[in-house]
């Protein structure tokens, strides 16, 4: 694996997007939709697939592009090419409010595993597969179901999560208890499972749900504090209803709130 080598900076601060600068002749790819402004001699260009080997065939960029709808994603994503002779510079952004988590993947023993809408971009020659988790109950319960994103290389990746960002990085046998919604991403080492609370009238009343994910070291495992589907479900739960009017966040308060601003 011998990806493109690429600088970049970040800006913002919980609304972020990375400004990647490419040499002559480099290339990034990423998902469709995430560009936010690119500089006048870069190329864009739709592949199926993540373009990791152009002398695949049909057949290899079929099975690429196949994974990628497995996990959710469209066949096509794309690419960016500095044609050019002079550094140029692509900017991408993220779908909703959190941090973008650089990585350098030759640092990881050239592999990450991801939930699977994280990855944003990355430099040409990172693999995009997918990783099925193996046991029932890491499936079932996992929030992520059996299918994550694996991102292999060893130059730079990108990706984007909810709220703020944690690097864990755990000893041998040292085990870590985590909201199943709140993984980002982990080291390949890493050993994955879901568990039973197993307190029933905790898990119904405590507000916290009947399961909690468990990362096992040795390695490394990055924690979002808002995962997307916490944050959609308080929006939806507090969204305009009942003839347009907000329920608001306590009944009484959310009650007098109405009556004051006249709804």
């Amino acid at each position: 694996m011998n990806s493109h080598e690429v600088s970049y900076a970040l800006f913002g601060d919980d609304l972020q997007f990375v400004e990647i600068e490419l040499d002559a002749s480099e290339t990034v790819i990423a998902e469709a939709g995430g560009m936010i402004y690119m500089e006048e001699q870069i190329k864009m260009e739709s592949v199926m697939g993540d373009s990791s080997n152009k002398d695949s065939g049909l057949m290899g960029k079929l099975m690429s592009a196949g994974k990628r709808v497995v996990t959710g994603e469209s066949l096509f994503m794309t690419t960016f090419t500095n044609t050019g002779t002079n550094p140029q510079h692509i900017a991408f952004g993220a779908p909703y409010p959190g941090k973008i988590i650089p990585l350098n993947l030759g640092e990881y023993n050239n592999r990450i595993i991801c939930q699977k809408d994280a990855f944003l971009c990355a430099a040409k020659g990172t693999q995009i597969g997918i990783d099925f988790q193996k046991k029932i109950g890491t499936g079932f319960f996992g929030g992520e179901g059996f299918i994550m994103q694996r991102l292999d290389g060893d130059g730079a990746a990108f990706l984007h999560a909810g709220g703020t960002i944690i690097q864990k990085e755990l000893a041998a046998g040292e085990m870590l208890r985590v909201d199943t919604g709140c993984i980002v991403a982990f080291t390949k080492d890493i050993d994955y499972d879901v568990q039973f609370v197993g307190n029933v009238k905790s898990a119904l009343f405590g507000g916290e749900g009947l399961f909690f994910a468990t990362v096992r070291g040795p390695g490394h495992v990055w924690l979002q504090s808002l995962p997307f589907s916490r944050l959609a479900d308080r929006v939806l739960k507090n969204a305009p209803s009942n003839g347009g009017k907000s329920t608001g966040e306590g009944s009484l308060l959310g009650t007098l709130g109405n009556m004051i601003d006249g709804k």
